[in-house]
């Protein structure tokens, strides 16, 4: 035991002995500094549908953070609600060649022959929550079929037939041709189509609308009475759903969605609406951050290497509100 003592002694106090000199020789993280340079002085341009709103002021926010952090250029081209601004915003962006180019589609069709010009110029193009028909480099934002499918699951057991309801669903889409009006519609269709639980009696676009929503709600409520549930496709627009179900006295069953800003706890919480499918901006900003430091840092030709990161759904409702449920942009800015 006493040599087993001694020898343990001895050990320890040549460790002791080398760790100052391990500690200044230290250990060298050779990914650091390349990633670091990679990323140092480049110029990332990020053309939003509009600045008006959350959605865009969120991603802005936490992207406008790590630009700052790293040392790369945030540059922000607002398209204030019109794809033909929009389209002279990428193009002009394409004559500058920045290095990665963000947007953030109307529709699935504006955009894609610029999107593609804008890779064949040498530029990695990221698209953002609303996809065009073009893949570019990346994907980055909501799961549109995964939304629809599960609303139209929880329409089936909050007002399908066997759960003794009408059945009778309304929806409220966003213009025909935007990318959450396309991929939740097929996701709703295919999820209902072999079933006699649900009948959609009317299927409308409320072009992001609060007003429009409003009056198609209340016009779908007057023409069936016995209407059991709305699936709305974005919250901002659906207050003015909730507010014509309000007005109804009805118990209507509205499930919507969006990026999860205090405004939707605060619907839910207050009755407007009886479930959000959250896509988490700040979630969202998370993973636009990753896709931009990852190609930069890639070799990869603009358009070789496709791929999609889309945000994992989050429910709130009642049952589920948290204080950590919804973000407050003012502190995320911070």
């Amino acid at each position: 035991m006493t040599i087993l003592k001694t020898v343990l002694a001895t050990a320890f106090a040549g460790l002791v002995a080398a760790s100052p000199a391990f500690a200044q020789e230290g250990l060298v993280d050779e990914v650091r500094q390349p990633t670091l340079d990679a990323l140092k002085g480049r110029t990332v341009v990020f053309v939003p549908m509009s600045m008006s709103f959350d959605l865009p002021e969120g991603w802005a926010a936490v992207m406008r953070k790590e630009a700052d952090r790293l040392g790369y250029k945030l540059d922000i081209r607002d398209a204030n609600w019109s794809t033909d601004t929009g389209t002279r915003a990428i193009t002009q962006a394409i004559t500058e060649k920045p290095d990665i180019l963000v947007v953030q589609n109307f529709d699935v069709a504006s955009y894609a022959r610029t999107l593609r010009r804008a890779e064949e110029a040498g530029i990695k193009v990221v698209q953002v929550n609303m996809k065009s028909s073009y893949q570019t480099d990346a994907f980055v934002g909501a799961d549109w079929y995964g939304i629809g499918q599960y609303a139209a699951n929880r329409m089936i057991e909050k007002c399908g037939k066997s759960a003794g309801k009408s059945g009778k669903i309304a929806l409220i889409q966003g213009p025909a041709t935007a990318a959450a009006s396309v991929y939740q519609l097929n996701a709703i269709s295919e999820t209902l189509k072999d079933g006699d639980q649900i009948e959609i009696v009317s299927s409308q676009t409320g072009d992001w609308d609060q007003s429009k929503a409003r009056g198609i709600a209340q016009t779908v409520i007057q023409q069936n009475p016995d209407l059991c549930g709305i699936i709305g496709f974005w919250d901002v627009m659906d207050a003015g759903t909730g507010a014509a179900i309000a007005e109804s006295g009805k118990d209507i069953y509205l499930i919507t969605s969006g990026g999860g800003n205090k405004t939707a706890c605060q619907g839910v919480e207050n009755g407007t609406f009886d479930e959000v499918i959250s896509y988490d901006v700040p979630g969202q900003g998370r993973d636009l951050n990753n896709t931009i430091k990852i190609l930069l840092q890639s070799s990869a030709e603009p358009g070789e290497a496709k791929f999609a990161l889309y945000t994992p759904n989050k429910i709130i409702s009642k049952e589920t509100l948290a204080n950590d449920s919804c973000w407050d942009l003012d502190l995320l800015k911070k």
